[in-house]
């Protein structure tokens, strides 16, 4: 067919991103990459520190990222406790993990249903939808939002939970976790979604070590590197926690370290509704945060990095946000060179790209 130079994105069924990629084709093979970003400004950062103040900041992080509200929002919250020399108790941390991990389910469930439409397999995207729908209750149920949930607060969560609750929460995870089953069953035998995803966009660890990779993406080429093991934001390990690793570092690979993490998130929450520790939602806050931290915590994407400073005012001195797909451009735009123009899809919903965090 010779040369074709054609445009993916910003506008595109698999890539509704802030994001334009130009491929260099010959015969169908992607010989050149060209990657466009910042389509989209919002002036999150900015709005940091000039109209927002430091306790209205886990609602404006919030909106970073829609799927991952709570991580950034619990990522401030962690930083300002920090600068204030707020102590909290076992209850809030454990109700802090428990929709920290909710919210990894839902994100993880989203992900790997993209992938599965853009192979072609529409069914196995609304069985995997379907089953998300269990997650989203709970987080409704638990938040009383099904995506900005706005439950971190300083000091302490938004709403505590009760026994009802809980027994809801259990049950829907339950049910979660025989449907989340019989879809990776699926990924694991079906012949044709295996050569749609196997061998498909594959980051070796060297490569996933060399290009820094974060997340899912590092942890399916078995590169060890999770935040939730590295760094002691919250107890992690106490509820169950492990990491979860593959090593083929393909298409297929990321979506089962997914699915893997599903089911490993969907014990921690287990655990936590099980093993409630008793104590107040919230605890006394006073004064205004003074100093600088760094916090990192492990986003469903992979590692999140906030950098806080503050003199003892009302608005913060600098707000500072990393998110984990900014980190992850440089080898997805590797990955194309090479690859079958078919594949693109694929390979880069694999990614799980959240574009529009990158655009603060």
């Amino acid at each position: 067919m010779g040369k074709i130079v054609v445009p993916f994105g910003s506008q595109h069924v698999a890539l509704p991103e802030p994001i334009s990629f130009l491929f260099d084709t010959e015969n169908e093979i992607i010989t050149k990459v060209e990657a466009h970003i910042g389509y989209v400004h919002r002036g999150i950062e900015k709005a940091a520190i000039t109209r927002f103040e430091y306790n209205q900041l886990p609602y404006l992080t919030a909106r970073v990222c829609g799927l991952c509200s709570i991580t950034h929002a619990g990522a401030v919250v962690h930083g300002i406790e920090k600068l204030m020399d707020i102590e909290v108790n076992k209850r809030i941390d454990y109700l802090r993990m428990l929709v920290v991990e909710l919210d990894r389910i839902h994100s993880h469930m989203l992900a790997n249903g993209h992938v599965a439409e853009v192979v072609g397999y529409e069914n196995l995207f609304m069985q995997t939808f379907r089953a998300r729908e269990d997650v989203m209750d709970v987080l409704e149920r638990i938040t009383g939002n099904r995506v900005q949930y706005d439950y971190q607060t300083i000091g302490g969560v938004a709403r505590d939970i009760d026994l009802e609750t809980a027994e809801f929460a259990k049950k829907k995870l339950k049910k979660l976790k025989e449907n989340v089953l019989k879809v990776m069953e699926f990924h694991d035998s079906d012949y044709t979604f295996g050569l749609k995803t196997k061998g498909v966009g594959v980051i070796s660890k060297e490569m996933a070590a060399k290009y820094n990779t974060a997340g899912p993406i590092a942890r399916a080429s078995g590169l060890e590197t999770d935040v939730r093991a590295e760094f002691d934001y919250l107890p992690f390990e106490e509820v169950g926690y492990k990491m979860q690793t593959r090593k083929e570092g393909d298409v297929w690979a990321r979506n089962m370290v997914r699915f893997d993490e599903v089911l490993n998130s969907i014990e921690m929450c287990e655990n936590i509704l099980d093993n409630l520790p008793q104590g107040e939602h919230q605890v006394k806050v006073k004064g205004r945060p003074k100093g600088e931290t760094v916090v990192r915590v492990e986003a469903p994407r992979g590692e999140c990095f906030y950098y806080l400073k503050a003199s003892g005012k009302k608005v913060m001195d600098r707000v500072r946000i990393r998110v984990p797909t900014y980190a992850n451009i440089p080898i997805l735009k590797e990955l194309f060179l090479g690859a079958k123009y078919s594949d693109a899809q694929a390979i880069v919903l694999s990614f799980d790209p959240c574009m529009s965090c990158t655009a603060r």
